[in-house]
């Protein structure tokens, strides 16, 4: 059978997929792009050799990406979601009734056409009436907008491409952009390969925002599995959810909310560098 190594740049070890069909293969004005069939896996998206996300566990990601925040707003409104072209993170967003209003801002208009086309199990949403699409850089889009309750930013890896969503200038902005009790999400890479990484990001949000936190969940499929998350609010605990549970998710309940925030004792060891690996 063929097979697929993927060719992640930022770690140290590599993941090779069985492949049954390549469903999709091209290039856009910005990435190569591909979607394939696994027998493990089912359909995996794959961005410049480097795997986006998987039909069988895309929703570990997604969820906790999207509903820690989601639930430690009692009531969001207004939320952005920067990349995440493929619409998952959307389709999380959008369970919680209270948004009315959602800004996909994704740069490259080819993922998005793509996932629509061949990942229906993460774009179902896009055509939601409560979702506004801009083929855009979300770092230019946030400096135009105010008052959002909600951003998070599903980007590829914070040490590639990304990295400008990951600097000091663009959280400025991002705190700019958010109404006076909004939170910011991201995903800040593995804690066991890019602990730096990791470090560095709660550190710089720290300059910013009143509460910053950091929380964690294992992926299967992204290099390190440990992966992490970097949450920033002006004014509620992310660690205390603050409304209903929204019907639908498949791992995220109130107690794993609570559940994947670190131990506040370990927690401040790693970040005073305490504790190595």
């Amino acid at each position: 059978m063929v097979t697929f190594t993927e060719n992640e740049p930022f770690s140290p070890i590599k993941y090779q997929y069985a492949v049954e069909k390549i469903l999709y293969k091209g290039k856009s004005q910005f990435q190569e792009i591909m979607v394939f069939e696994s027998p493990d896996f089912g359909k995996v998206f794959v961005l410049d050799n480097i795997v986006q996300l998987t039909e069988r566990d895309e929703f570990f990601y997604h969820e906790m990406l999207t509903h820690i925040a989601m639930h430690t707003h009692p009531n969001p409104r207004k939320v952005i979601v920067i990349g995440g072209g493929d619409g998952g993170t959307m389709r999380e967003v959008l369970r919680h009734l209270s948004v009315e209003k959602a800004y996909l801002v994704e740069i490259d208009k080819k993922v998005v056409e793509i996932a629509r086309k061949f990942l229906p199990f993460v774009s179902s949403q896009l055509d939601d009436p409560r979702v506004e699409i801009h083929y855009t850089d979300g770092a230019e889009f946030i400096k135009s907008i105010n008052n959002v309750d909600i951003v998070i930013v599903d980007s590829t890896d914070a040490i590639g491409m990304a990295r400008t969503l990951y600097s000091e200038e663009f959280f400025n902005n991002i705190y700019k952009c958010l109404s006076p009790d909004g939170l910011y999400v991201t995903h800040s890479e593995s804690l066991g390969f890019h602990r730096e990484m990791a470090i560095e990001v709660q550190n710089t949000l720290k300059k910013i925002f009143p509460i910053v936190d950091l929380y964690s969940f294992p992926i299967a499929t992204y290099p390190g599995n440990w992966w992490s998350f970097a949450i920033a609010s002006k004014k509620f605990d992310p660690r205390i959810p603050n409304k209903e549970q929204v019907p639908g998710t498949k791992l995220y309940d109130h107690e794993v909310h609570k559940w994947v925030f670190l131990p506040k004792r370990l927690y401040l060891r790693i970040m005073n560098e305490d504790v190595q690996w």
